[in-house]
Protein backbone atom coordinates (compact mmCIF):
# COMPACT_ATOMS: atom_id res chain seq x y z
CA UNK A 1 0.00 0.00 0.00
CA UNK A 2 2.71 2.48 0.31
CA UNK A 3 5.00 3.57 -2.32
CA UNK A 4 8.74 2.55 -1.48
CA UNK A 5 10.32 6.49 -1.72
CA UNK A 6 9.29 9.14 0.75
CA UNK A 7 6.27 7.28 1.82
CA UNK A 8 4.04 8.32 4.47
CA UNK A 9 3.24 6.41 7.37
CA UNK A 10 0.35 4.05 8.16
CA UNK A 11 -0.52 5.01 11.50
CA UNK A 12 -0.96 8.69 10.84
CA UNK A 13 -4.96 9.34 12.22
CA UNK A 14 -5.58 12.10 9.85
CA UNK A 15 -4.65 9.92 6.27
CA UNK A 16 -6.34 7.11 7.76
CA UNK A 17 -9.50 9.40 8.10
CA UNK A 18 -9.14 10.20 4.42
CA UNK A 19 -8.53 6.79 3.28
CA UNK A 20 -11.91 5.38 4.97
CA UNK A 21 -13.14 7.97 3.27
CA UNK A 22 -11.98 7.07 -0.37
CA UNK A 23 -12.76 3.31 0.86
CA UNK A 24 -16.89 3.87 1.25
CA UNK A 25 -16.74 5.76 -2.06
CA UNK A 26 -15.27 3.07 -3.65
CA UNK A 27 -17.50 0.69 -1.60
CA UNK A 28 -20.98 2.27 -3.32
CA UNK A 29 -19.03 3.27 -6.99
CA UNK A 30 -16.76 -0.01 -7.64
CA UNK A 31 -14.49 1.02 -10.73
CA UNK A 32 -15.02 2.20 -13.68
CA UNK A 33 -16.31 6.16 -13.14
CA UNK A 34 -14.50 8.99 -14.43
CA UNK A 35 -12.64 11.09 -12.02
CA UNK A 36 -14.89 13.85 -11.46
CA UNK A 37 -17.70 11.63 -10.20
CA UNK A 38 -15.00 10.46 -7.60
CA UNK A 39 -13.82 13.64 -6.79
CA UNK A 40 -17.32 14.62 -5.78
CA UNK A 41 -18.39 11.78 -3.85
CA UNK A 42 -14.98 12.56 -1.92
CA UNK A 43 -16.03 16.07 -1.23
CA UNK A 44 -19.42 14.59 0.65
CA UNK A 45 -17.46 11.93 2.32
CA UNK A 46 -15.06 14.24 4.03
CA UNK A 47 -17.91 16.65 4.75
CA UNK A 48 -20.06 13.87 6.24
CA UNK A 49 -16.67 12.79 8.17
CA UNK A 50 -16.24 16.41 9.40
CA UNK A 51 -12.84 17.10 7.64
CA UNK A 52 -12.28 20.41 6.69
CA UNK A 53 -10.60 20.13 2.66
CA UNK A 54 -10.56 22.64 -0.22
CA UNK A 55 -10.59 21.37 -3.84
CA UNK A 56 -8.51 22.20 -6.73
CA UNK A 57 -6.46 24.54 -5.02
CA UNK A 58 -4.16 26.44 -7.04
CA UNK A 59 -0.06 26.08 -6.72
CA UNK A 60 2.61 28.11 -8.11
CA UNK A 61 5.87 27.39 -9.11
CA UNK A 62 8.72 29.57 -9.15
CA UNK A 63 11.47 29.60 -12.12
CA UNK A 64 14.00 31.46 -11.41
CA UNK A 65 12.90 35.18 -10.79
CA UNK A 66 9.54 34.70 -12.02
CA UNK A 67 6.39 33.05 -10.18
CA UNK A 68 3.99 31.13 -12.65
CA UNK A 69 0.63 31.65 -11.04
CA UNK A 70 -1.74 28.83 -11.00
CA UNK A 71 0.73 26.24 -12.47
CA UNK A 72 -1.52 23.12 -10.85
CA UNK A 73 -4.13 22.53 -9.36
CA UNK A 74 -4.47 19.65 -6.45
CA UNK A 75 -7.00 17.64 -6.25
CA UNK A 76 -7.69 18.43 -2.59
CA UNK A 77 -5.89 19.58 0.37
CA UNK A 78 -7.57 17.87 3.30
CA UNK A 79 -7.35 20.01 6.88
CA UNK A 80 -4.65 22.09 5.70
CA UNK A 81 -1.99 19.59 5.81
CA UNK A 82 -2.46 16.45 3.34
CA UNK A 83 -2.81 16.48 -0.68
CA UNK A 84 -4.90 13.99 -2.09
CA UNK A 85 -4.57 13.72 -6.31
CA UNK A 86 -7.17 11.10 -7.36
CA UNK A 87 -7.29 9.18 -10.88
CA UNK A 88 -9.81 6.95 -12.29
CA UNK A 89 -7.21 5.29 -14.67
CA UNK A 90 -5.73 1.71 -15.85
CA UNK A 91 -2.82 1.80 -13.85
CA UNK A 92 -0.96 3.99 -11.79
CA UNK A 93 2.34 5.33 -12.95
CA UNK A 94 5.14 6.89 -11.69
CA UNK A 95 4.73 9.96 -13.97
CA UNK A 96 1.27 10.13 -11.34
CA UNK A 97 3.98 9.66 -8.19
CA UNK A 98 6.09 12.24 -10.06
CA UNK A 99 2.61 14.93 -9.97
CA UNK A 100 2.24 14.67 -6.41
CA UNK A 101 6.04 14.78 -5.38
CA UNK A 102 6.00 17.79 -7.47
CA UNK A 103 2.69 18.64 -5.56
CA UNK A 104 4.23 18.57 -2.66
CA UNK A 105 6.97 20.08 -3.13
CA UNK A 106 5.75 23.55 -4.82
CA UNK A 107 3.18 23.58 -1.90
CA UNK A 108 5.06 23.10 0.70
CA UNK A 109 2.99 20.36 2.22
CA UNK A 110 4.76 17.18 3.61
CA UNK A 111 2.25 14.07 3.46
CA UNK A 112 0.10 12.86 0.54
CA UNK A 113 -2.02 10.58 -1.26
CA UNK A 114 -2.34 9.30 -4.18
CA UNK A 115 -5.50 7.20 -5.05
CA UNK A 116 -6.96 5.33 -8.06
CA UNK A 117 -10.29 4.61 -8.07
CA UNK A 118 -10.33 2.26 -11.02
CA UNK A 119 -8.77 -1.14 -9.27
CA UNK A 120 -10.80 -3.93 -7.94
CA UNK A 121 -9.39 -3.24 -4.22
CA UNK A 122 -8.93 0.37 -3.38
CA UNK A 123 -5.33 -0.66 -1.50
CA UNK A 124 -4.34 -1.41 -4.81
CA UNK A 125 -4.37 1.94 -5.81
CA UNK A 126 -3.63 3.55 -2.86
CA UNK A 127 0.06 5.52 -2.13
CA UNK A 128 1.05 7.90 0.74
CA UNK A 129 3.68 10.44 0.58
CA UNK A 130 5.88 11.79 2.80
CA UNK A 131 8.63 14.35 2.73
Amino acid sequence: MENGKGTGREDDPLTRRIIACALQVHRELGPGMLESAYQKCLSIEFAAAGLAFEEQREVNVTYRDATIEDAYRMDFVVENEVVVEIKAIAELLTVHEAQILSYLRFSGFKKGLLINFNVRLLKHGLRRFHL
